[in-house]
C-alpha cells in the first residue's frame, strides 16, 4: 500500500497499481509543470490511474497523467493529457531504462504529493501480476483480517 506521510498528504493515489502490479523498487521524481498545472494539482484535480513512464533520449516522460484545466486560467491553460518531463538524476534514469529492458516490467506512478511547495511523484518499477498472484494476495489479506479479528476478541 502507499506510504502515508502526515507532512506530505497525497494529492492523488493510484490504488489500482497495487492490485495489478508487484512493486519492485520506488523512486521520487519532480514534475516539470506550468503555473496553471500546479494550481490544478493543489486543487487535487489530478488522475494518475492510466499513467505510465517512458524513457526517450535520456529523459523520463510521464504519459496519460490527466491534470484538469485550472478554472481561472483562461487562455493560459494547458492541455490536460500532455506529456510531462520528470526531473530525475541521470543515474536514476539509466537505472530505470535498464529495468525497462526486462520482460514484463513497467514504471508507473503510485502517488502525487506536495513536498515543500513542489509537486513530487512517487514512481515504482513494477511487474504485472497474474490472475493467480491476485488471488494469493486476496487470500493473504483475508487471513490477516481474520487474525486481527481474533486478537481483538
Amino acid at each position: 500500500m502507499p506510504r502515508q506521510d502526515p507532512e506530505n498528504p497525497a494529492l492523488a493515489v493510484n490504488k489500482k497499481a497495487f492490485h495489478d502490479y508487484i512493486v519492485e523498487e520506488r523512486f521520487e521524481a519532480g514534475v516539470h509543470l506550468a503555473g496553471t498545472e500546479v494550481k490544478s494539482c493543489r486543487d487535487r484535480a489530478v488522475v494518475i490511474g492510466d499513467a505510465f513512464v517512458q524513457i526517450r533520449n535520456g529523459q523520463a516522460w510521464i504519459v496519460n497523467m490527466h491534470i484538469s484545466p485550472y478554472g481561472f486560467g483562461n487562455r493560459f491553460n494547458h492541455d490536460p493529457r500532455q506529456e510531462r518531463r520528470l526531473l530525475l538524476h541521470k543515474n536514476e534514469i539509466l537505472k530505470l531504462a535498464q529495468n525497462l529492458k526486462t520482460k514484463g516490467g513497467t514504471i508507473i506512478p503510485l502517488r502525487i504529493y506536495l513536498s515543500k511547495g513542489l509537486v513530487k511523484l512517487e514512481l515504482a518499477y513494477c511487474h504485472g501480476k497474474t490472475h493467480g498472484d491476485k488471488r494469493e494476495t486476496l487470500r493473504e489479506r483475508q487471513a490477516d483480517m481474520e487474525m486481527r479479528r481474533s486478537v481483538k476478541r
